[in-house]
């Protein structure tokens, strides 16, 4: 993973007023027209998934830092604003069923057929990836791409963990993404750092995904005999990482007792050849991932990582959790970057003036 950090994004309730979307709209379209004309489109891509530049970009639309609204709402405004006719880009997907209906959005576009194939893919990928190979106790419920028409893309997600009632962003560059599977994020932004956590997409738990998918090219009544024995060996488990770790195995990483077999015969049928097949199988969902791991821990002994991979943190206090980053420098350069775009942006005078305002209110909440 090339960047990773923790920002405060509690869930809040209520929607946009519609005439703070409008402005929006409009200055993300000048933003990211003007950084078309002299950066490339492949730097907008770039910056999106940047957590530092994406949080700074919120603020200067005019959202609230530490919201998790200000994920939905800068995508949203992305996708109302650019399009592939005039930026070259494009943002589909959402919140809700606006997430899952990316395909069919991409599938809607005036681009080339086989560019249509890989993204509807990568969205797929993606999606599975932060919602069952990595286990952090945060469902997706936003899901988002933006591309070009020739295929370069980059994904925005947030899951929701509904006990803590806050979010966690995810970020993808497509150019640096060498495995769906192994370390594919170029940032993940969340509140705090989980104790245990089901890592599969670590180096770590290579071996782990290895044996996963050795597991299920087996016979599925091994599999199922597997299971049972592990279900007695999960006290085992959770005594090991007490003893080592001091941490405790959340409800949600325990051995799952209700298995898809239509899905495990469906893959043992197909005899997938690595982990990303294998998580293409439709039905493999994370219950049966997460047995999959647990067995090749319990009973084969391979190693998986439990370390949450979130690798640094905004500190942040007062009332409402103003942050400011352990890495001033990153977040210097991102709103001096921004500064220097808004100046050559189209926008009228006061519109611009109030966006160079909301900079300067992020610096002093930075550096108080």
């Amino acid at each position: 993973m090339n960047l990773s950090g923790t920002a405060d994004l509690p869930l809040h309730k209520g929607h946009v007023p519609p005439w703070l979307m409008d402005k929006m709209k409009n200055l993300a379209n000048s933003i990211v027209k003007v950084m078309v004309e002299e950066l490339g489109k492949r730097e907008v891509i770039r910056k999106i998934g940047d957590p530092y530049w994406f949080q700074a970009f919120g603020c200067v639309l005019g959202f609230d830092w530490h919201s998790s609204g200000l994920t939905t709402v800068v995508m949203g405004a992305l996708r109302e604003s650019i399009k592939i006719d005039t930026h070259g880009l494009a943002v589909v997907g959402g919140k809700g069923a606006m997430g899952v209906k990316t395909p069919e959005m991409i599938y809607k576009l005036n681009i080339p057929e086989e560019v249509k194939a890989k993204l509807v893919k990568v969205s797929r990928l993606s999606a599975k990836v932060d919602n069952a190979v990595l286990q952090d106790g945060y469902s997706i419920y936003h899901h988002a791409i933006i591309f070009t028409e020739d295929g370069d893309w980059g994904i925005v997600q947030q899951g929701m963990n509904l006990n803590s009632k806050y979010a966690r962003r995810y970020h993808w560059i497509g150019e640096k993404v060498s495995s769906f599977v192994e370390e594919p994020h170029s940032g993940i932004a969340g509140d705090r750092v989980e104790e245990t956590v089901l890592n599969l997409t670590s180096s770590r738990s290579r071996e782990a995904r290895k044996t996963s998918v050795d597991l299920i090219c087996e016979n599925p009544g091994k599999l199922v005999r597997l299971i049972n024995l592990s279900l007695n060996k999960q006290e085992t488990l959770t005594r090991w990482i007490e003893a080592d770790h001091e941490l405790q195995l959340p409800p949600h990483l325990e051995m799952p007792r209700k298995i898809n077999w239509k899905a495990v015969n469906k893959a043992y049928n197909i005899k997938p050849s690595d982990y990303e097949e294998l998580i293409q199988i439709e039905g493999l969902g994370p219950s049966t991932l997460r047995a999959l791991a647990l067995i090749s821990t319990l009973i084969y002994g391979s190693q998986i990582d439990w370390r949450d991979p979130l690798r640094f943190t905004f500190a942040h206090g007062g009332k409402d959790g103003v942050p400011y980053p352990v890495s001033r420098k990153r977040m210097d350069e991102s709103i001096n970057f921004l500064r220097s775009i808004l100046e050559s942006t189209s926008v009228d005078r006061e519109e611009k003036l109030e966006a160079f305002r909301r900079l300067a209110e992020l610096e002093r909440k930075l550096y108080p």
